[in-house]
Order: C-alpha cells, then sequence, then structure tokens
C-alpha cells in the first residue's frame, strides 16, 4: 500500500510484526524495492537482515513467472506510470529479457520530461505537452492553446520555463504518462483525482469503439549494443492530428490503443530476432486495461508468442512482493 504517512507506515510496520507471532515466521531475507525514497525500503534496509534489492519492473515480470511456475527466460513487457530504473531513471515503458535471477533492458519507449516530476501524475495535461514537444516541437505552444485552453490559460507559462530550464522535469519512459497525455489531448480527463483516473477514462471512451480496427505507427531506433528506443511521440504526433481533422474521440482513443499493441509487438518482434526467445510475460499496472490486453494478445499469439499473464495477482503494485519473493528466493538459492 501507500506508506507515505506516517500512520500507514505505523500500521505497516505493525501487521509485520503480526504476522511474523502469528505465524512464527523469523526470516531470514528480506526483499524490497530499488528506490531509495520508499519507507518499505528503508524498512527492509534497517531490519538487520540480508537485503535484495529488486528492480521495479523485473519484479513484476517475476510475479507472473511465479504465477505460471516459470523459471525460464522470456521477454518481459512491463508498462506502469514509473518505477526505479536500474540507472536511477523513472522507467515504465519497458521491454525485458529475464527470468528469476536477472533481467537486461532490450527495449524502452522514448523518456519526456516529466514536468513538475510528481505534479505530472496529477495533472495530465502536463504530460501531454511535454509530448506535444517532442511531437511537433517550437508549435507545441499553439497546439497546446487549442488543445489544451485551460491549461493554456493557467499553467503553460509556469511549465514551459520549467522545461526550458531543465528544473524538476526528470526524464520518464512511463507508458502510464502516454496514456495521461492522449487522455488530456483528446479531452477526456485534465486531472487525476485518483490513481490512473485519466488512463481509465481513455479506456471508457474506447469502448465505443471496439471495432476500430485502425492504428498509428511509431519509428524504432536501434542504435546498436544499447537498447531500442519507440519514438512513442509519433504516436502522438498522428493523435493529434487526427483529432483535429474531425475523427470522433472514441475512434481516436482505440486508435490509440490500438497503436500500443502494435507497438508491442513490433519490439517482440525484434528481441525474438536478436535472443530467439518466444513466451512474452506481460505485467504492471498499464495492463489492468482490458481494451489494450485484448488487442494486444491476439496479436502475439498469431504472430507465434506465448503468453503469459498474471491471473491471481494484480498485474499492479499489489502483486509485485510475489515478484521480489520469487526473485530473491532464486537469487539466494
Amino acid at each position: 500500500g501507500d506508506l507515505h504517512n506516517l500512520p500507514a507506515y505505523d500500521a505497516f510496520r505493525q501487521a509485520v510484526d503480526h504476522l511474523e507471532s502469528v505465524l512464527a515466521v523469523a526470516p531470514k531475507l528480506v526483499a524490497c524495492d530499488m528506490h531509495p525514497d520508499y519507507l518499505s525500503t528503508r524498512y527492509a534496509r534497517e531490519r538487520g537482515l540480508p537485503c535484495i534489492e529488486v528492480q521495479h519492473h523485473h519484479a513484476h515480470i517475476a510475479s507472473v513467472l511465479a504465477e505460471a511456475g516459470r523459471r525460464d527466460r522470456v521477454i518481459g513487457v512491463a508498462f506502469d506510470g514509473m518505477g526505479w530504473g536500474d540507472d536511477g531513471g523513472l522507467w515504465g515503458g519497458e521491454f525485458l529479457a529475464c527470468d528469476l535471477r536477472a533481467s537486461t533492458r532490450m527495449a524502452h519507449i522514448e523518456p519526456v520530461p516529466q514536468p513538475g516530476g510528481d505534479a505530472a501524475a496529477k495533472r495530465p495535461p502536463r504530460m501531454a505537452y511535454a509530448y506535444l514537444r517532442a511531437a511537433f516541437g517550437a508549435d507545441a505552444d499553439a497546439i497546446a492553446q487549442e488543445r489544451l485552453p485551460a491549461f493554456a490559460a493557467t499553467e503553460l507559462t509556469v511549465v514551459a520555463q520549467l522545461l526550458h530550464r531543465g528544473v524538476n522535469c526528470p526524464p520518464t519512459s512511463g507508458m502510464g504518462r502516454l496514456f495521461d497525455a492522449a487522455s488530456a489531448l483528446l479531452g477526456i480527463c485534465d486531472c487525476n483525482t485518483y490513481h490512473a483516473q485519466a488512463p481509465m477514462e481513455l479506456e471508457a471512451c474506447a469502448a465505443d469503439a471496439l471495432d476500430e480496427a485502425g492504428h498509428y505507427p511509431a519509428r524504432l531506433r536501434d542504435s546498436g549494443p544499447g537498447p531500442i528506443v519507440a519514438v512513442a511521440s509519433d504516436i502522438v504526433r498522428h493523435l493529434v492530428e487526427d483529432s483535429g481533422s474531425g475523427t470522433p474521440a472514441a475512434t481516436c482513443a482505440a486508435r490509440f490503443h490500438n497503436s500500443v499493441a502494435h507497438l508491442t509487438l513490433d519490439i517482440c518482434r525484434r528481441i525474438r530476432d536478436n535472443t530467439r526467445l518466444q513466451a512474452v510475460a506481460l505485467s504492471g499496472g498499464v495492463f489492468a486495461n482490458a481494451f489494450l490486453v485484448e488487442r494486444l494478445v491476439p496479436l502475439l499469439e498469431q504472430d507465434g508468442f506465448e503468453v503469459l499473464l498474471n491471473t491471481a495477482v494484480p498485474p499492479g503494485d499489489g502483486g509485485i512482493s510475489l515478484g521480489q519473493a520469487a526473485i530473491a528466493a532464486a537469487r539466494a538459492q
């Protein structure tokens, strides 16, 4: 759960103590997230036990492997809002080659600035503007005036200054932030008053165009030994142009989901070519989106992939402790 406040953290500690007592458990090892500011990570480090820190998205994929009883290497597709990356960056649109012991980042969506840090997760127009700058360059302000009028009237100047100065604008590859941007640009949601509100409302809008099969193409940049980079701002550019031509929001929302599905397929094909891996595990909070899953899974299966999904635990952070435990156990052995 969310341990940002002291009462929640105290309840967490009491729950751990209670469960250790009633179950007569004496832990020999503790697993946690790598994020240095998580209170759960601080707690794990202070237990005085051997501590295994697990990368966030590796844990998501490991939760699928643990459910399936698998220990083999797979392509892991981990889509969420944010997780601490191996490089200390904000990851969230990740393609891994991993088993329960180790993980390699094979591809990710292009990082864009997250204006205001955590504030951007609550204000989707901020991410929309960041993606407009990536997609349209100098024309971004004019497009924001047209597509994001309330944001333009209140926040545009301040956010533009943040981006210009590079102040509190950490780069993010979070897929959840891309969904936020699309929701804002289609006029669907401009404030996340609860977790993932904008993506959920975007999915609900897309459901009014269930039969839509179109999608927007996106380039892949493959510069040799490093990870493949998916140019997600291409999707945003096509989305804005499509919507601006009068296409209904539901159709655009459906095409956006289809675009993420096709982009995922394209990258998984590239990784398969390089690794010969045939199984794809999907996890992370974005995969709570049924519209996306129902389009992506058939695409992968029709292309010869075996697809693994969470079924017993949530794909979001509610299932991540299972992955952390599985990785810690595998490494300890």
